[in-house]
């Protein structure tokens, strides 16, 4: 049984998967690192984990488009994550991703400046944005 109003959302790249969960309830969500995917495929068995640990009620996965929103060439790649997605037999959701990596690295970088965070690597970058997912799909509910 899935914790009510539980999310996982990802920010699918091609070599990392950033991943936040969220909770319907705050509206709020939180980094949880990164997924490797690499030449040999997404890390199904970290997914797997993460699932098994937050019992979520549905994923959520950002759809990448141009700022017309015309389909980005991202689109088949994050198709096919969707596709093996549905192996885990959970609701999967989509969101426009638009401008979250952007928003991601603004709001790290403004972390840094304030003096509360230090260098921001890339999978900050990626989890962050996985934030914006998740709180983007939270907000639409």
């Amino acid at each position: 049984m899935s914790r009510p109003g539980t999310i996982l959302a990802f920010d699918f790249g091609l070599r990392r998967i950033g991943v936040a969960v969220g909770q319907d309830i705050t509206g709020s969500a939180s980094p949880l690192g990164i997924v490797a995917n690499r030449s040999k495929g997404v890390d199904h068995a970290a997914i797997a984990a993460l699932i098994e640990e937050w019992q979520p009620a549905t994923l959520v996965v950002g759809m990448p488009t141009h700022a017309d929103g015309s389909p980005s060439e991202m689109q088949s790649p994050v198709d096919a994550f969707i596709q093996e997605m549905q192996r885990y037999e959970l609701p999967i959701a989509t969101v426009d991703e638009r401008y979250t990596s952007i928003d991601a690295k603004r709001v790290l970088r403004e972390a840094r400046a304030a003096g509360s965070r230090g260098r921001i690597s890339k999978e900050m970058i990626d989890s962050a944005a996985a934030v914006f997912i998740a709180e983007r799909y939270l907000s639409c509910g």
